[in-house]
């Protein structure tokens, strides 16, 4: 049986659509013996698979001119001869959100997916949207690109995204932080927080974390408080800290009801409010130094 710690890892690599899920899926539905067995990867659709796992590898600048290129080289596939279009596309737009591709390159992927799910139609499950409807919906709703698809999911993956949003803007919650301080969303008007959700198994949420420790420090005088939040025991968390020596405040959502409350399933998730306790800007995957800053100026501060 998988340990809570491997489940939630294996969450989190289909929440974030990495290329390894990707692939493993084509290759399982390939593989199924269902009614609707899908036939095994093509050799271009292999090709595009594995330039996919190269991009975390590359540097910023060439990452995102890859990922516009496997945008475009996906958006060409003929649907007879690509029946993994759209799991292809799902995949590079989870990867293209991790970092700084640019507003054109995100533009070409929300495109291609768009273009894809037009083409080969998902079905969701209880009542809601495709997961690759909500993906797309989170991309024009949090990247701030568009997306031309006319369709009943993506419209109600739009409402849905809309809905969570109106609920985060009210959304108040007390943790404590690993040294037992209790933190009150609410009680920190006058001053721009941060609210970040992340976990120690998390790469993107690693990666981003020395650029946050190093806003903190650096505005932390002006009013700045970052309160991240992970959902794992204490004795994950604590040495974790301890070891990388960060300073901001690391509190403790052990049953993961603030989460629920803020509809968070992949992360690194990130919330700005201003010093009106409103919600200025938010993201929905790693970011930069440079994206956080302008999170932040969005919010006053800079």
């Amino acid at each position: 049986m998988k340990s809570e710690q491997q489940a939630k890892a294996a969450a989190w690599a289909w929440k974030r659509v990495g290329v390894w899920a990707v692939t493993a899926l084509l290759v399982l539905s390939a593989r199924a013996g269902t009614q609707e067995q899908r036939p095994a990867l093509t050799d271009q659709e292999k090709q595009i698979a594995a330039t996919m796992g190269t991009l975390r590898k590359l540097p910023e600048g060439e990452r995102a001119k890859k990922t516009k290129e496997l945008a475009l080289e996906i958006r060409d596939l003929r649907t007879s001869g690509s029946p993994h279009k759209v799991q292809l596309a799902l995949g590079l737009a989870g990867l293209s959100t991790e970092g700084d591709p640019g507003h054109e390159t995100l533009q070409e992927v929300a495109t291609t997916l768009a273009d894809a799910l037009r083409e080969q139609p998902q079905t969701g499950r209880n009542g809601k949207p495709a997961f690759a409807y909500m993906e797309l919906a989170n991309l024009t709703e949090y990247e701030h690109v568009s997306a031309d698809l006319d369709d009943p999911q993506y419209a109600a993956a739009r409402a849905l995204v809309e809905e969570e949003q109106s609920k985060r803007m009210e959304a108040d919650f007390t943790l404590k932080d690993v040294r037992g301080k209790a933190w009150t969303l609410k009680d920190l008007k006058g001053q721009v927080v941060l609210v970040n959700f992340w976990a120690t198994w998390c790469p993107p949420c690693r990666s981003e974390m020395p650029d946050l420790d190093a806003l903190y420090q650096k505005f932390k005088k002006q009013g700045f408080v970052v309160l991240a939040i992970s959902d794992e025991p204490e004795s994950k968390v604590r040495p974790f800290i301890e070891q990388e020596g960060f300073h901001y405040s690391i509190l403790l959502d052990p049953e993961g009801k603030v989460h629920k409350e803020f509809f968070v399933e992949g992360i690194p998730r990130s919330f700005v409010y201003n010093r009106e306790g409103k919600l200025a800007a938010q993201a929905i995957d790693m970011r930069t130094k440079r994206q956080f800053l302008e999170m932040l100026k969005e919010a006053g501060l800079q």
